[in-house]
This record gives C-alpha cells, structure tokens and sequence, in this order.
C-alpha cells in the first residue's frame, strides 16, 4: 500500500491506496467464489445505507424508502434511498481499502444492524467493469451537494461536487459499465434473476426495471419470507411452508420443520429429505443474514449426524467472513448449531408419539441418522430403538417385536458371521442380530436399558454349536476315518472338521470362524516366520493361543452322508475341501488366495474323478 497522497484539485485523477490490479485478482481467486456476487455486495451496501438511514431518521414511514435495479446490457445500476455520502465522507471511504462508512459518526456501535463488515465490497464490482461511478448525496446535512466518484480498472479515481439538482434525493446511485467478457453476469435477465437469488427476503422494497419503454418495474422480494406470514389454519401453514421448501430446494419435504431461535433473530425451516442419502454426506443448508442471502452450502449450520435435512434460514446475530459467502466460526455459531439439534430432536420425539405413520416413513428412509444420533442421545434412545429395523434371523423387523420372540438375543460382530450362521440359527430357534453395520452391536446391546427383561449377548461360536445335535456313536465311528483325512487336508487353513446334524437339511457344512480368530491366526503366522528377528519377537510377544476355524458338516444332507463313507483317500480328501470352499463362499467373505486356489483344484479335481468313472 502506498502512502496518501497530496490534496488533488477537484475532479483531477487521483490513485487508490493500494495495487488495485492485484487486489481484485486476489478477490476473484481467492476471497469470492464468482464474479456474481458483485451485485450482492451493491445490494448489500444499498440496504447497509438504507439501515443508517432509518436510524438517522426513525420517524420516516414504512417504505418510505427502498431500492432499485436496473440493467439494460449497456450498464448496471443500483440506487438506494439511504443515507448517502458527503465528499469527505467520499474521500475516506472509498479511496481506502478497508474502511467502512458504517465506522462513522458512531454507527461503530450499531454494526450489528448491518449486513457489511469489512469495507471492500464496492471492489467486487471490478469483477464485471473497467469502471465504477458513484452519484451519492448525504441525508445527515440539509441541503448537502450531490458528490460524484468515478474508480477505475487501472487503479486510479476521481472526485467532483455537484449542485444538489444532480441528485434531488438524498441516497446513492451506483452505475457499472461492463466489460465485453461480462455479459453472462450483467445482461438484464441476470441481473434480475441474481437479485431475486440474493435478494428475495430482504425487509426493504427492491425493484427491477430493464429499461423497456412502457414496462413497470417488478418487484425483486414481493413477499415477506413464508415463515414471516398469517395463514389462515395451522394446515394451510404447513402446506406453504412445504411448497417453499420445494420451490428452494427441488424435492417434496417428508415433512418441515419450523426453526425460531429469538435470542439470535433467526427464523426459518428444515425439510426432512424424503429418501435415504450416504452416512456422512452432508447437504449446504441456505442461510440469509439480514435477509441477504450469504451461502447455499453452509453445512456448519447443523451438527453432522443431520444429514436428513436441509435448512432454510434467516439470522440477525450470525457473523459473515470476509467474503460473506459462509459463517464465522464462533461460540454464537455453535450455540446456535446446538439449539437447532435441539429442535431436531424435539420432531423426532413428537412424531414417536403422536404420528407413528410419519414416523415410519421417515423411519424407513433415514434410520441409520437415527442410530447414530441414539448412540450418543438417551432420549432419542429410549423413543426409538423399540421402532429401529435391525437385520436378523426372523428378517427385518424391529428389536422391540424381536425382543419377544427371543429373551436372549445374540449379536453377531460382523455381515459376514451372521450371514454364516443365520439360516443355521433359525432353525435351531437361536435369535441372532446382525451386528455388522454401523451402530447396529452397540445399539442392540442397549437394549435392556429398554427392556429390562431381555438379554443381550455376543454370539459366540460354542454357543451356535451347542445348539447342533451330534450324530449317534456309530456313525461317528463310521466317519471317523474321512474326519481325519479331512482334518489333515484343512489343517493348512487350521480348520478343525466335526460331524453333526442340523437343519436346514439343505445346508451340507457350516464353517464358523471369525475374523479377530483370522487375525490372530494370520498374525501367529508372521511371528513363526518372523521368529528370530525383532518382529518376531514383537509379534510374538502378542501372540495369543490362535483359535481354530471349525468345518460342521451336517450329517443330514445326502451329499455329506455319502461323502463320510468314501474309502478313497485322494477322493475324501478332494471332497473335504470341495465342501470347505462351498462353506467358505456362502460365508461371503473375502477369500484368501490359498482359499481360492483350493476351491479351483478342489473343482477340477471332482470333475476329472467323475469323466474317469463315466469312461
């Protein structure tokens, strides 16, 4: 920044305090994300000026003064009725970087009536036009000259007084000639629509004229904000709160929800998504500060575990960054964050219990929100785990009908255990749980503080083969010589193999194992080729007795009574593999190489003996 420079005489070139070239190149790259926001920032600066104005001058009727737009492809203009500029005022504001009328005449103290914090807004014109021109006349002194200022692209400006006649009125006209590269931004139907985007729910009248002979100027914000107006029944109420939400954000609500925070002067509405989206993903809620419109991806607005709404909002006391396009990250922020969970929260329990029909749908369509949001809320815990659906042997239903039918209820640690074990377990009457997803073992495990008669446990693997009957002693005996040839075939994978009887007869073996046992296998592994070195003994200072895997085959299937009794060494052994590949498929894990490989021979194997004994 250089230094001031002298006094110029009156309407001479004069040179902005700073490297104007760089700063609106720092503007566009860095500070806003599009050359449109010139025109809010214009409108912006109108309201600011209308907001000193009606503070000046309190008694002033109501829409007594407003703003207007005009474009018609040669220029941009904005004109307010606000407080206007006197020169000196001209000379300090807009010849400084950074500085702000609002610092003025004491209005320092009342900057939270104001939109405007940081003073470089009129810059961002230099997004869209080579050349700014400024017409204002100050409304604090009677009779006050019109003062004229003309900014350039190349980092020069110029000041005149005029006779008030140049501007009856007091307030401020702000004109852009646009550049040619310009017109997406500046052509007439733009800038209408921008100052519908920004602009919809300002408090002040603004209108917009397009310079056609005969047309009448058309209001940009006809309307108060919907949540702002009387409706004649609570249902008409909510019927228009809906089809706004619709209209902001292209889908039909499942349900909205009113948001009005006094303390901060923020009124507005959430709209419950009608379908599931991902864990995580986090919808940009609309915020308006002041009525402008600031930002249509602000996601800090609401705690993460809400992303089964979107919020449309307008606040007083929310702090704007430097670009004005998202939210200061303050203790107002995140007190406000916090209420508005609060009042999520408070529809969630309405609706358990007084809507279940409304809550079933949202139900359906967002549960997983809800588990992670009853993970860490009792309230929300005791409302909804009773109406949560959770996978289980009896299919999708939820604990509460589960609970039942089962007093004790097992819980299984992954997808891959309970689709294992769920056909096995049904039929031996066993209730099982699929743990496996996200917040699912920690919330059925919560489940007694519900239901105090019901029990909760881990299923474990001698609690499944418990339940299987074991064959008669004779037919053991009778197998016990294909059990051991199978037992040395799977010892590379330390798979034990047992004969028992279960239903479903369908199902030719059971292969249970876990994945901590895997682990701990895998990791046994590395220690004995380790040993020696320092990973092996790091490893094998944590090695634990590694568990064995366990091959059940079902002496009822056919295909398993049939294989016990084969006297063929190679060709038992062939089949013992064949049904622990079969197993370890439908357990739908991922195979481990050797696995796949044993599956393929095993296959091959099987097929060969058959066109042997077929030729």
């Amino acid at each position: 920044m250089t230094l001031p420079r002298p006094a110029s005489p009156d309407g001479a070139d004069r040179a902005f305090q700073v490297d104007l070239r760089g700063l609106v190149d720092l503007l566009s790259h860095h500070l806003y994300s599009s050359p449109r926001v010139y025109l809010r920032e214009l409108l912006q600066n109108a309201v600011d000026a209308l907001t000193a104005r009606r503070a000046h001058e309190p008694d002033a009727p109501e829409g007594a003064f407003g703003i207007r737009l005009f474009a018609d492809g040669s220029v941009v203009r904005v004109e307010d009725d606000g407080v206007g500029l006197s020169e000196a005022d001209v000379h300090t504001f807009l010849a400084t970087i950074g500085r702000s009328s609002k610092r003025a005449d004491g209005i320092a103290e009342q900057r939270g009536d104001f939109i405007g914090q940081f003073g470089i807004g009129l810059l961002s014109c230099f997004l869209v036009a080579d050349e700014i021109h400024v017409l204002s006349r100050s409304a604090r002194t009677p009779d006050a000259p019109a003062v004229e200022w003309r900014g350039h692209g190349d980092g020069s400006y110029s000041v005149r007084t005029l006779p008030a006649s140049a501007r009856p009125r007091p307030g401020t006209t702000v004109t852009l000639t646009p550049r040619s590269d310009t017109g997406e931004w500046t052509r007439p139907a733009q800038v209408h629509a921008l100052g519908r985007h920004v602009g919809s729910l300002l408090r002040h009248p603004v209108t917009f004229s397009d310079g056609t002979a005969g047309a009448p100027a058309v209001s940009v914000n006809p309307e108060p904000a919907p949540w702002a107006r009387t409706y004649p029944t609570p249902g008409s109420r909510s019927r228009a709160l809906a089809a706004y939400g619709e209209e902001v954000f292209g889908f039909a609500p499942l349900d909205t929800i009113e948001l009005d925070l006094p303390a901060v002067g923020l009124k507005g509405i959430a709209c419950v998504l009608p379908e599931a989206v991902p864990a995580g993903r986090r919808h940009g809620h609309r915020v308006h500060v002041k009525g402008m419109l600031l930002s249509e991806q602000a996601d800090e607005i609401l705690p993460e575990w809400a992303f089964f709404v979107r919020c449309v909002i307008d606040a007083e006391s929310l702090r704007p960054t430097a670009s004005r396009e998202s939210l200061y990250e303050d203790d107002t922020l995140a007190a406000v964050r916090d209420a508005l969970a609060e009042r999520l929260r408070a529809w969630i329990a309405r609706a358990a219990a007084s809507d279940p029909e409304l809550l079933g749908r949202f139900l359906q369509a967002h549960h997983l929100a809800v588990k992670s949001l009853a993970v860490h809320d009792d309230e929300i815990l005791r409302l909804l785990l009773p109406w949560l659906p959770f996978e289980t042997t009896d299919g999708h239903t939820t604990l509460d009908e589960f609970a039942r039918t089962h007093r004790t209820v097992l819980v299984t640690s992954s997808v891959e255990e309970f689709r294992q074990v769920a056909a096995i377990a049904s039929a031996a009457g066993l209730g099982v749980v699929n743990g496996g997803y996200t917040y699912d073992r920690e919330l059925v495990h919560r489940l007694p503080e519900i239901r105090p008669e019901a029990s909760v446990a881990d299923l474990d693997p001698a609690t499944l083969t418990a339940h299987l009957d074991p064959v008669d002693r004779e037919t053991e005996l009778a197998a016990s010589a294909y059990l051991a040839l199978a037992r040395d075939a799977l010892a590379v994978f330390d798979c034990d193999v047992a004969l028992r009887t279960f239903h479903p007869a369908s199902a030719p073996a059971l292969l249970v194992d876990s994945r901590e046992a895997r682990h701990e296998r895998t990791r046994s592994q590395l220690a004995r080729e380790q040993e020696g070195g320092l990973w092996g003994d790091i490893l094998g200072a944590l090695r634990q007795e590694a568990p064995r895997a366990q091959l059940i085959l079902n002496q009822l299937n056919p295909l398993v009574s049939t294989a016990v009794a084969i006297d063929e060494p190679e060709l038992a052994r062939t089949s013992a593999e064949a049904l622990y590949g079969q197993a370890a498929l439908l357990s739908r894990r991922p195979l481990r190489p050797a696995e796949s490989s044993l599956i393929n021979r095993s296959f091959l194997d099987l097929l060969a003996h058959a066109l042997r004994k077929d030729s």
